[in-house]
């Protein structure tokens, strides 16, 4: 069994997933659920409705075609057949719709009822982002919100107006507590790995500053195209997918002031601190691509501006960070597939080993490879061995999976849903954040750059590759 402080409450809870049928539910939501249970970190008493707007036969046939999707998808070799029976045993099925929440009203009485009347009802809204207002609409006008939790999946409207009404629209039937917007990103071992290695240690925070950092790139191309999900591009496009979420809220955690402990109020009121200090982006630091060939994707228009790459330059205008820009870049069909965050140090203020140093590259840099494990590394300049003081590059390198052979690290996903049973809102974003990252990309909704067209497998646009400057992109 699990330690305590990593299980589920012990409460009853009724997990009703929203877009059940869909890719994220297949793909993340259930294998994440299947793993909580095999490790014991689920509550005794959990059940889950899945949901979709169209019948999927009796139970068992939903169970067995979602078993199969999840089969496919972990390899059969990594799939727990044992596990899956008992999780498919709670898992039930219910037509719901914005027009029409009857059915699943019905489900959720008979889940309180085997449970004892008194679950904890959480309602996940797997969903797109011009359904979400409708369907809390619903749950609100069946009843269904009251005492419930709402957990959300970005991106939270698709502008400041959109966030605003979509917010209002939560806020008349769920109290914002109970509120839990995720951005996966956070529910990463990486990305939680940040604060601890920031303010844990005596090394880094006395330097994490602008006297002594240069600039910031935030990095995250993909090798993948759009995969069939040309409706989702076509209708939010790369800035909104992933500038105004993902990239900024990585941003938010790098460059926050120390919370006075890490708890959800306060670190959800720091990351404002820094949004508010964040400069509205200005659409000449940005660049927008569309890489060779996306016109030409199913369901995507023949003369479609949709930018599949975004690059810009961001600037805080605070006291720790007057002056450092930060980089930030994602795109689709690019080189690499990455999730890296370098901090540029600035070079010591004489010259002592002149052109030696100069020669030998970029500045001193502290990389965090966010992909997966947990990899920091710091790139600094050493002598190299022989008989003249001659400059050369070296690493030191942490790597939490060799560092904490015996830790047992949760996927982005676990994590939160986990969090999310718990009540724990640390890792999710507040209304007020969102809200405010809006108004920092609104002038760029308003005035969007042309998308440059970009071959597929390269850096992007070549207007992109000159955005930082004489440094370039550490990464590619």
């Amino acid at each position: 069994m699990a330690p305590a402080d990593r299980t589920a409450s012990a409460e009853p809870q009724i997990l009703v997933i929203f877009g059940a049928t869909g890719d994220l539910a297949r793909r993340k939501l259930f294998p994440a659920l299947l793993r909580l249970l095999r490790a014991g970190m689920l509550p005794d008493a959990f059940l889950v409705i899945a949901s979709g707007r169209h019948p999927q036969g009796d139970d068992d046939a939903f169970r067995d075609r979602l078993g199969d999707a999840v089969r496919d998808l972990a390899g059969d070799g990594a799939f727990d057949a044992g596990a899956w029976r008992d999780l498919a045993g709670r898992v039930r099925y219910a037509v719901a719709s914005a027009d029409d929440g009857s059915a699943l009203a019905d489900a959720v009485r008979r889940a309180r009822d085997d449970l004892g009347g008194h679950a904890r009802v959480l309602y996940y809204l797997s969903v797109p982002p011009g359904a979400a207002e409708p369907m809390i609409g619903m749950l609100g006008g069946a009843g269904l919100a009251e005492d419930a939790t709402l957990v959300m999946e970005k991106p939270f409207g698709r502008d400041l107006a959109g966030a605003r009404a979509l917010d209002a629209a939560v806020a008349r039937f769920v109290p914002e507590e109970r509120v839990f917007r995720i951005d996966h990103f956070l529910g990463k071992e990486a990305v939680q790995n940040v604060l601890a290695l920031r303010f844990a240690n005596g090394l880094f925070e006395p330097v994490w500053n602008r006297d002594h950092i240069a600039y910031v790139q935030i990095d995250v191309p993909e090798t993948l195209g759009i995969e069939g999900r040309a409706r989702f591009m076509e209708s939010t496009g790369t800035f909104r997918d992933m500038i105004a979420t993902h990239l900024c809220q990585l941003l938010g955690f790098f460059a926050l002031e120390p919370p006075v402990r890490i708890a959800a109020d306060e670190l959800r009121a720091e990351k404002l601190k820094v949004y508010r200090a964040l400069r509205p982006f200005d659409p000449a630091d940005v660049v927008f691509g569309q890489y060779d060939g996306y016109r030409g994707e199913d369901g995507v228009a023949d003369d479609s501006p949709t930018e599949t790459f975004v690059a810009l330059r961001a600037r805080v205008d605070n006291w720790r960070w007057q002056g450092v820009p930060f980089f930030l870049r994602t795109g689709k069909a690019l080189a690499r597939s990455l999730r890296v965050v370098t901090v540029g140090f600035r070079n010591p203020p004489h010259a002592l080993f002149g052109a030696a140093a100069r020669d030998t590259g970029a500045p001193d840099e502290l990389v965090f490879d966010l992909t997966g494990d947990p990899v920091v590394s710091l790139d600094v300049r050493a002598k190299r061995p022989g008989p003249d003081l001659r400059l050369a590059r070296g690493r030191f390198t942490f790597r939490a999976d060799e560092a904490f052979a015996a830790g047992e690290p949760l996927e982005a996903y676990e994590k939160l849903l986990l969090d999310a049973m718990r009540g724990d809102r640390t890792l999710f974003t507040g209304a007020a954040e969102i809200e405010r990252l809006w108004e920092v990309c609104d002038p760029v909704l308003k005035a969007p750059p042309p998308a440059l067209p970009y071959a597929r497998g390269s850096w992007g646009p070549d207007a992109a590759s000159r955005l930082p400057g004489e440094r370039g992109w550490a990464v590619g």
